[in-house]
């Protein structure tokens, strides 16, 4: 039921937000947004709207048919079979199923890739550089995550009552290395990350972390362009290990003085300890989702609505997940609203330490219209999805700021 109720709750979120889109400009934009670009929106938004519940759809009914003719207890019959014990098993079985579902899923990422953003034009990426992120992506998920996987398993299997705690720790450890070693060894096997050549944007970007007292390794240029038009920028790693990454289309499209104002929001988010919130927040969610976990992990009562024929921990973390989803139906609104208080803070810090406010407010209107994003998302569609506080809002904010 609860999968059922998330469903439908984004079905009917999604459909308002496309419905509320203008068809005349806003106001607070109408410098830089004309009819045509709003008909592009709607009809951009409409089509990534029709391409979402047909995957979300799709999902749905390939779960509710895999459960219904028993495809659970039928996996696991056969893994059990292959005789690789209760490790081996659990690895196989979890595996699979996630295969499974990337293989559901491929077609729609295919077609959003080379027909809907295609386009619209912000498409850039090559049948072949499509393949190699896929085999990358699978690779790298084998590598990190089958010892995690099982230590996870192992833990359960062995360590008793307090095998939650255990998993807690051991995830905690390695989302923390992750952190460290993501913008030096696995960042890099998706993009290209080049130096920032010397030169004025260099020298401003340098003047202005200098000025606010923010440290940073090094300033890198990332080939962004050659997966799509969309500009963006960020900051990753901790300590020795932080980056900022410039995508190349922003670059080239956006005036010294907005990279900074952008710059500027993102070291706000720093030096409002943002990122470490978010950390904090993830490892005690982790700790109490492996305490929930130890409880239901060997419930007779799942296995038997799951139609399987043997209890197995392995089986009792996949169905697990699904009881996982009235919990992030609640969990998930609350997020996202700290996620836009957050992003208000650092607008406000980006003010308060560039000498004019112009350039990030600019920048935000390019962002968004340059991307074709929905400037009037419906509210419930906002609670349920968006991390940033629509761009009127923001803008509101940013004109409000004392400086």
């Amino acid at each position: 039921m609860a999968l059922l109720a998330g469903y439908m709750l984004q079905f009917i979120a999604t459909r308002l937000n496309v419905q509320s889109m203008p068809e005349t400009p806003p106001k607070e934009l109408a410098d830089l947004v004309d009819s045509e670009t709003c008909k592009r929106s709607f009809t951009y938004a409409r089509d990534k709207y029709r391409l979402e519940i047909a995957g979300s759809t799709t999902d749905l009914v390939a779960l509710l048919l895999w459960w219904w003719w028993g495809g659970f207890n039928m996996l696991d019959v056969w893994v059990r079979s292959l005789a690789w014990g209760g490790l081996g098993s659990g690895v196989l079985y979890i595996s699979i199923l996630i295969l499974l579902g990337n293989i559901l899923t491929l077609p729609f990422s295919i077609y959003g890739t080379f027909v809907i953003e295609e386009r619209y034009g912000f498409n850039k990426t090559t049948p072949k550089t499509f393949i190699l992120d896929r085999i990358k992506g699978l690779v790298l998920a084998a590598v990190l995550g089958i010892p995690m996987l099982s230590a996870i398993l192992w833990f359960f299997a062995y360590a008793g009552s307090d095998a939650w705690i255990y998993c807690w720790g051991a995830t905690t450890a390695f989302l923390l290395l992750v952190q460290y070693i993501a913008p030096v060894w696995l960042m890099p096997l998706f993009n290209r990350f080049t130096p920032l050549a010397d030169g004025e944007l260099k020298q401003a970007i340098l003047q202005y972390t200098t000025k606010v007292g923010f440290t940073v390794a090094d300033i890198f240029e990332v080939d962004g362009s050659k997966r799509s038009s969309k500009a963006n920028a960020f900051f990753s790693g901790f300590g020795k290990n932080r980056r900022i990454g410039l995508f190349d289309t922003l670059i080239k499209d956006y005036s010294t003085d907005e990279l900074v104002a952008v710059l500027a929001h993102e070291v706000g988010h720093q030096k409002k300890r943002h990122m470490i919130q978010s950390l904090i927040f993830g490892i005690i969610h982790m700790g109490v989702m492996f305490y929930l976990m130890s409880v239901f992990i060997s419930e007779e009562g799942l296995f038997a609505a799951f139609q399987m024929e043997q209890i197995s921990i392995y089986a009792g973390l996949t169905f697990f997940s699904f009881l996982l989803a009235p919990l992030d139906m609640l969990l998930g609104p609350v997020l996202k609203f700290v996620s836009r208080k957050n992003e208000f803070e650092a607008d406000s810090f980006a003010v308060h330490t560039i000498p004019d406010r112009q350039p990030l407010i600019s920048a935000l209107k390019k962002l968004s219209v340059d991307t074709l994003s929905n400037l009037t998302p419906h509210p419930l569609y906002v609670i349920l999805n968006h991390s940033h506080p629509p761009l009127i809002q923001r803008i509101a904010a940013i004109k409000g700021v004392v400086s």
